[in-house]
């Protein structure tokens, strides 16, 4: 069909020059000669994952234009964040499956080693690219993944580099600097195919035949695709839970909100305390989460600064009063509180939270990550020292023993299936390992680097052989 068309402007303006180039770079970006057998649909899965790409990266770049609440509060938003799940979807499945139909037909022979390097490397980035954008949603999702995540990228020693929790920095990755590089491999990648052909039998046994290329067959198995995408995005939509804010939280549970004020000024909490290989989270809590927020709640209110009077109390005496302040409201203490109280502590947590159910304690802390460059770091620790994170996600089943990043929210559609051998590792060997991020990032990161260098390897590189299914592959159609 693509021929036709070209051929039909052609004779139509036999004088334009311009569209006589412009078919003539068309056809030569196109393989013309092939072996028989890879006119079938085994040998079109290279060109289906890069028209799944294509796809994945025009709705993102439609979800970029109009930004995060449009995507999470219109209807054709939520179609196109749809299409961006199903096309990453179906992206990640034909490189796994171009990759597989390679390993299996050894097409990775010299001299084409290195286009299964830069194939194996795509493969990877793809997914690191995917749960970038798992963090990005918007959505509840987003919160308990990015979390999680943080907790592998800090068990791995990345945690400096890489904090999950800045969605100002994963934004520019995934947007920008993931896509760059993909972009550079899938040149080089098709560079080679396109310069060396496809790969043909290495057996000398095996008979093909050079023939036509069918592209019409090939387009059209595209086109079937990008259908198959778009009525899965209106028949299984990207489902949608919204976002814990620490608004929610103080409105639903003051008292679970104060108690984890007070730790944080105890510097108790979790993001307190944090422990794994390293600690990004080195800010002093009681500063972010009470001192700055509560200056500001004074200078709005023109009330009493009950925070100098604490602070100039004795260590000991400060270590009473949040004592007393965190039994006050886990029997029940009111935000109302006698004003003959006494205990800073509980006028303090009693005020901020009053400010977290207004939002602007929220905002309190967003300003403090605009200037520390943390852009979402101090809210979404917050929420999780509160533990309500979690048990929403318990809950919904997407917690990591539930191997909850498998699936969406809703337990049906698929989520990031690609990290099911980490979790059969986390649930297996590295069960009881105290140090399961780190230990399941080398073993993950030795893995990439076995996949990688595969061709390289001798005795590992003919595995396939020994298979023997290859033939299976080279059939060519009477």
């Amino acid at each position: 069909m693509v021929h036709k068309i070209m051929d039909s402007v052609q004779s139509a303006q036999p004088n334009n020059e311009g569209g006589k180039n412009l078919y003539s770079a068309l056809k030569n970006l196109m393989i013309q000669r092939v072996p028989a057998y890879a006119n079938r649909v085994f040998y079109s899965l290279g060109f289906l994952s890069m028209t799944s790409f294509l796809l994945v990266v025009l709705s993102g770049m439609v979800l970029v234009l109009f930004g995060p609440d449009w995507w999470l509060t219109t209807r054709f938003g939520l179609f196109t964040r749809s299409i961006h799940l199903w096309a990453t979807q179906a992206f990640i499945v034909f490189i796994l499956l171009h990759l597989l139909i390679v390993f299996l037909t050894s097409g990775y022979k010299k001299p084409r080693r290195l286009t299964w390097v830069f194939g194996a490397l795509m493969l990877f980035l793809a997914m690191f690219e995917a749960e970038f954008g798992y963090g990005l949603r918007g959505d509840f999702s987003s919160q308990w993944r990015t979390l999680q995540a943080s907790d592998f990228y800090n068990g791995s020693g990345l945690g400096h580099l890489i904090n999950n929790l800045n969605y100002a920095q994963i934004y520019g990755i995934h947007i920008i600097f993931i896509p760059i590089i993909l972009l550079a491999l899938l040149f080089l990648h098709y560079l080679l195919v396109r310069t060396r052909g496809i790969a043909k039998p290495y057996r000398k046994d095996v008979k093909y035949e050079m023939v036509r290329a069918n592209h019409k067959v090939l387009f059209l198995r595209g086109t079937v695709l990008a259908g198959a995408i778009v009525v899965l995005a209106l028949v299984f939509p990207s489902p949608l839970i919204l976002p814990t804010t620490i608004k929610d939280v103080a409105e639903q549970s003051p008292a679970l909100t104060a108690r984890t004020i007070i730790s944080e000024i105890a510097r108790t909490s979790d993001t307190a305390t944090y422990m794994d290989n390293i600690d990004p989270y080195t800010f002093d809590t009681r500063k972010i989460y009470a001192e700055n927020p509560y200056s500001q709640y004074i200078a709005i209110s023109g009330g009493t600064n009950r925070m100098s009077g604490f602070l100039a109390e004795s260590v000991s005496a400060q270590n009473a009063d949040m004592q007393s302040a965190t039994e006050y409201f886990s029997s029940g203490g009111s935000l109302s509180f006698d004003p003959s109280e006494k205990n800073p502590v509980i006028s303090i947590a009693s005020d901020l939270t009053k400010m977290a159910q207004s939002g602007l304690y929220s905002a309190a802390l967003e300003s403090q990550e605009g200037e520390n460059g943390l852009n979402g770091t101090y809210v979404d620790r917050f929420l999780s020292d509160t533990g309500l994170l979690e048990a929403k996600a318990q809950n919904l089943g997407i917690t990591t023993d539930q191997y909850g990043m498998l699936h969406e929210e809703n337990g049906f559609l698929p989520g990031a299936w690609w990290l099911a051998p980490l979790g059969v590792l986390d649930h297996t060997i590295l069960a009881s390992d105290p140090n399961q991020d780190r230990d399941g990032a080398e073993i993950l990161g030795i893995l990439i680097l076995l996949l990688v260098a595969f061709p390289y390897i001798p005795g590992l590189n003919r595995i396939p052989e020994k298979l023997g299914v290859e033939k299976f592959f080279w059939k060519q159609r009477p």
